[in-house]
C-alpha cells in the first residue's frame, strides 16, 4: 500500500474512535465530537470525503460551540489530508504543532532492557492498574526533568485518583507505560512515558515494541504512532516505524 493509502486508513481511524463515545456535529467542512458519556473529551477536525475547504471562520464557529458544550477548544488532523487547516487555525488565534506522523514498516525491534527490567501486557484486572496509569501522568507533568528527578513517590500520589489501562513496565512498581487502541485493522500506540527517575534508559521503546508486537500478534495490519518531535522519532525509527505524515494539533495559545 502506498503511503497515501494509509494516510487514508489512519484518517479514517481518526474520525472512527470518537464516534465510538461520542456524537458527531457537523459545522460545514468541520465535525464536533461530542461526549454523550464519561471520558476523555474528543477534538474536532476536518469532515472526511468531499468538502470546501476550511476557513479561519469555520474554526471560529467551532471554537463557540466548543465553549457552549464545555469541552476544550482542540482540533487534531493530517497535514496531508486538510493542507489548508494549519493556516486556518493560526488565523482563529490557536496555536499550530507539528508531530512525525509514523507507521510501523515491519516486526517491532525490542530495545535492550537494563538488568532487572521486564516489560509485559496487563490485563484490565491487575491490581497494579492505578499505578500503572499514574506513570504517564507523571511522565507529562514533568516533561523537563532528567534522571533523578520525578519518580515512585510522585506516581503513587497520582495513583490514588488514576483509572485503569491495558500496559506497564516494572519492576518495583510500573516505571514506564502506554497504550494501544484498535479499530478494525488499525491501532494506534498512545501515552508512552517513562518516570523522569528512569528516564533514557529505552524503557518507553521498550514498551512501545512490546505494544506493536502485541497487536500485529491480533491481526492488526497497520499500527501508527504520532511523536512529539523529531529526537524521539528516531527513537521509535530504532524499533521499526517510519515516518510518513505530519500528525497536528491547534488548541488555545496560553
Amino acid at each position: 500500500m502506498t503511503d497515501n493509502g494509509v494516510i487514508e486508513r489512519i484518517d479514517a481511524f481518526c474520525d472512527a474512535v470518537p464516534r465510538r463515545r461520542a456524537r458527531a456535529e457537523e459545522y460545514g467542512p468541520l465535525v464536533i465530537f461530542v461526549p454523550t458519556g464519561s471520558g476523555w473529551p474528543y477534538y474536532a477536525r476536518p469532515r472526511r470525503g468531499s468538502r470546501p475547504p476550511v476557513t479561519a471562520a469555520d474554526v471560529r464557529a467551532v471554537r463557540a460551540r466548543q465553549r457552549e458544550l464545555i469541552i476544550p477548544e482542540s482540533f487534531e488532523w493530517i497535514e496531508q489530508t486538510a493542507p489548508e487547516m494549519a493556516a486556518a487555525a493560526a488565523e482563529a488565534a490557536l496555536e499550530v504543532r507539528a508531530h512525525p506522523l509514523m507507521v510501523l514498516t515491519g516486526p517491532a525491534h525490542m530495545p535492550p532492557l537494563p538488568p532487572g527490567i521486564t516489560v509485559r501486557i496487563i490485563a484490565p484486572e491487575d491490581t497494579e492498574l492505578d499505578r500503572i496509569w499514574a506513570v504517564p501522568a507523571v511522565a507529562f507533568s514533568y516533561p523537563g526533568t532528567g534522571a533523578g528527578e520525578a519518580g515512585a513517590a510522585e506516581r503513587d500520589k497520582i495513583a490514588a485518583d488514576h483509572d485503569g489501562g491495558t500496559i506497564a513496565f516494572g519492576p518495583d512498581g510500573p516505571l514506564a507505560a502506554g497504550s494501544c487502541q484498535a479499530v478494525g485493522s488499525v491501532a494506534e500506540i498512545t501515552g508512552v512515558g517513562a518516570l523522569p527517575s528512569v528516564r533514557r534508559q529505552g524503557l518507553g521503546a521498550a514498551v512501545t515494541a512490546l505494544l506493536a508486537a502485541d497487536a500485529l500478534d491480533r491481526g492488526v495490519q497497520t499500527i501508527f504512532l504520532s511523536a512529539s518531535d523529531g529526537a524521539v522519532a528516531r527513537v521509535y525509527a530504532r524499533i521499526g516505524f517510519r515516518e510518513i505524515g505530519t500528525a497536528m494539533i491547534a488548541e488555545p495559545i496560553h
